[in-house]
């Protein structure tokens, strides 16, 4: 063979190994990206002509598919508008699927999930078209009515937990929107839903439950408080604290007051547990100062603070902010300063408390079905996250929170026959806006059922805790009731 035949030889071979190579790569080293890029419309089509599984809560399918007699074959639709909008998202051919469990599960309801590779070869083998699977939520539909009722016109969350498993009883946000437009085959009409959707100033597309990042307000105290009974700068809910009407913070000349400019008991003193029922700035800010940053944040992130969680949607990480000074730690301790927290993340330190110290991992998937009704996965194990203090120290702090609903800020959820055990939060955020209103809570006190964590944007009263009694307090109560049967 003469040297030019040779060279050209060479060449095609290099060609064809090339080409072999970057099929390769496409049909399997890429081919997970490529399917799943928005604009990869004909993957797209190929799962809309399959059969979407639906997301059940309590029996009934909150989303489900149904088929139509078009290109796409199958309509996603959300029998129940805006109620459950916020966790199951929107499943569209022209907008795609960014939020909600059609996006974190999109996996199992089309039938891509690894847990249902032997159900596709089976099909293949057989035929027979494949679906997804069945996913069942940890939602009570009573619960989760109640919470949306309670909440109402209001802007904010409702989160609502089983202390002793982490289930997701009830989750709303408001406001919501319809997901029906958004999953219409007509795809001007979806568009326009989209972009109404996505311009609204009031963002009703946010999950403020898991999304919506806000400063804790008093509702930190009981994180403050666990701190110094671990640490042992209190001894227990009727250790003397200090309750000035003012505390002198160093470092600056800006001092911190009491919300009615009084001294929180005679002689500038009081015990920890009616510093609680009155929400008292300065005995808190006193036990940042003596704890100090570090301790305020380690104590935070043993109940949660700072974990990424996946339920599995995303939650929004709550921190405490490190390096603190004095006077910040101070601000810290009543859950201002740059404290940021999701509602979710408040319901889990009320669950802690309840659940006599045990922080459980939260989830929101109870099972997993095939198209058949097969079991892929069953309800989980509960999960411990951690134990964020020990029993004595919740066996305080519950003490301390049922007095705050029987003898302090919390009165309105009190319900009758129940030991309820809560927190009012009064959080300062934009100057010139009212505060946000906060209640944790979880009842029963002893051996509890659930556990709440309500805000109410902007629902506050500048310097006072009347808004997490007045406003939030008696959603907790509604949500509460709904659990308990009363």
């Amino acid at each position: 063979m003469n040297t030019p035949i040779r060279r050209l030889s060479i060449l095609i071979a290099a060609l064809f190994t090339t080409l072999l190579v970057a099929s390769t790569i496409v049909q399997f080293a890429q081919a997970k990206t490529l399917g799943a890029m928005a604009s990869n419309k004909r993957s797209l089509l190929d799962s809309y002509a399959r059969e979407r599984g639906s997301i059940i809560v309590g029996g009934q399918a909150v989303a489900k598919s149904v088929p139509v007699q078009d290109q796409y074959r199958f309509l996603r639709t959300y029998p129940q508008n805006k109620l459950y909008a916020h966790l199951t998202g929107f499943y569209s051919y022209s907008v795609g699927a960014p939020y909600g469990l059609e996006h974190a599960a999109d996996d199992l309801l089309s039938g891509d999930a690894d847990q249902l590779f032997v159900r596709r070869v089976t099909d293949l083998i057989t035929g027979r078209k494949t679906a997804g699977a069945t996913v069942e939520l940890t939602i009570d539909p009573k619960v989760q009515a109640a919470a949306d009722q309670a909440l109402g016109a209001s802007k904010g969350a409702v989160v609502a937990l089983d202390p002793k498993t982490g289930a997701i009883l009830a989750m709303v946000s408001h406001p919501s929107y319809d997901p029906n437009p958004l999953a219409s085959h007509d795809l001007t009409k979806a568009a326009k839903a989209w972009k109404t959707l996505s311009t609204d100033a009031d963002k009703p597309y946010l999950n403020r439950a898991i999304s919506g990042i806000y400063p804790p307000g008093s509702t930190f105290k009981v994180i403050t408080a666990a701190a110094a009974l671990e640490d042992g700068v209190v001894s227990d809910e009727n250790s003397k604290v200090p309750g000035p009407a003012q505390l002198d913070l160093p470092l600056t000349t800006t001092n911190l007051p009491n919300e009615d400019g009084r001294a929180c008991g005679p002689n500038n003193e009081t015990t920890l547990i009616h510093a609680l029922e009155i929400s008292c700035n300065t005995t808190f800010g006193s036990l940042g100062l003596d704890l100090g940053g570090e301790k305020l944040r380690a104590q935070a992130a043993k109940f949660g603070f700072g974990d990424s969680l996946q339920i599995p949607m995303r939650v929004s990480t709550s921190s405490v902010p490190a390096d603190l000074n004095a006077p910040q730690a101070a601000q810290a301790a009543i859950g201002q300063y740059d404290v940021r927290t999701t509602p979710l993340q408040m319901a889990m330190v009320a669950a802690g408390i309840g659940n006599k110290g045990s922080v459980m991992t939260p989830y929101l998937i109870q099972s997993v079905r095939s198209a058949n009704l097969d079991i892929i996965q069953s309800a989980p194990d509960p999960v411990e996250l951690s134990q964020a203090v020990s029993e004595q120290t919740a066996s305080i702090l519950t003490k301390m929170m049922v007095s705050v609903v029987d003898n302090g800020s919390g009165a309105r959820a009190r319900i009758a026959g129940v030991d309820v055990a809560g927190k009012t939060g009064t959080a300062q955020h934009d100057p010139g806006k009212p505060p946000h209103a906060w209640f944790i809570s979880f009842a029963p006190a002893v051996d509890p059922k659930v556990a709440v964590a309500v805000v109410v944007e902007d629902g506050g009263v500048t310097g006072s805790e009347i808004g997490g009694g007045r406003v939030a307090a008696p959603i907790a109560r509604a949500v509460m009731q709904a659990v308990l049967g009363r």
